[in-house]
């Protein structure tokens, strides 16, 4: 076995691809118009609201914020589902695609016999939609998915981090979760985890202290014809995050 970590831990939406910005959002666009309201996230104001987790959750905080009162749950719903079917019609349309180095990585874990999981707090049809598109083979390559159906409080908790450990039968101290997002590292962290992020569209307006607790801070995970970019941390041999490299970032 090649040397590396104990297992790596995948957020989706924003790590393995950009699904935010170009995905979610037009989505929720998309719904909106759908049920007759003038609403239209913008990406300035969508690089806000990502930082509540989950869809349901961000519906309902804008609606409370721009209506002035607590939305009814079943509207809540109502347009959750239908921005799940316009996304999943993106995905279907190739709207979306892996980020650089994310395919590479996941096949180097498979080969090398290293666990994978993927925790996020997307829900499950989100993910499923995604990995049937973008990497065909994912059951072959994923031990387990904790989604946020999966857990009572989503991330930042570490609660889905803390499922995955527990479901791998992995202590903390060998595993790399990679994420792209302040709410992500928080959960990551605090689970006791080594994180590495890859900034993304959505969370390109998040400061540096949003980033502090992780191992490494890239722009990507990095391809021999688009190496990546360090903002801090170790640099990359030949500008790509292989298992080599993350091994060098666990705690002595």
């Amino acid at each position: 076995m090649v040397s590396g970590p104990s297992a790596l831990l995948w957020d989706v939406d924003g790590t393995l691809a950009e699904t935010e910005l170009e995905g979610h959002r037009v989505a929720f666009n998309h719904a909106f118009a759908e049920a007759g309201l003038s609403w239209s996230w913008d990406v300035a104001l969508y690089q806000q609201l990502v930082r509540i987790s989950g869809g349901r959750e961000r519906i309902s905080a804008y609606l409370s914020e721009v209506e002035g009162v607590a939305p009814d749950p079943e509207r809540v719903e109502r347009l959750q589902q239908a921005k799940q079917r316009h996304y999943n019609a993106l995905v279907e349309q190739g709207a979306l695609r892996l980020r650089p180095g994310v395919e590479r990585l996941i096949r180097s874990a498979r080969e090398a016999g290293l666990p994978q999981a993927i925790v996020t707090t997307s829900s499950r049809p989100a993910v499923q939609a995604l990995l049937d598109r973008l990497l065909p083979d994912h059951a072959a390559c994923f031990a387990l998915w904790v989604c946020g159906e999966d857990v009572p409080r989503k991330k930042p908790d570490p609660a889905a981090y803390a499922l995955a450990l527990a479901r791998l039968a992995l202590p903390a101290r060998g595993v790399i979760a990679l994420e792209d997002s302040g709410n992500g590292v928080s959960a990551a962290t605090a689970a006791g985890l080594t994180t590495v992020v890859t900034r993304s569209g959505s969370s390109a307006l998040e400061g540096p202290e949003a980033f502090a607790a992780a191992a490494v801070v890239l722009d990507h995970l990095g391809e021999a014809e688009q190496p990546n970019g360090v903002q801090r941390g170790p640099a990359c041999p030949h500008g790509q995050v292989t298992l080599s490299y993350l091994q060098q970032l666990l705690p002595a």
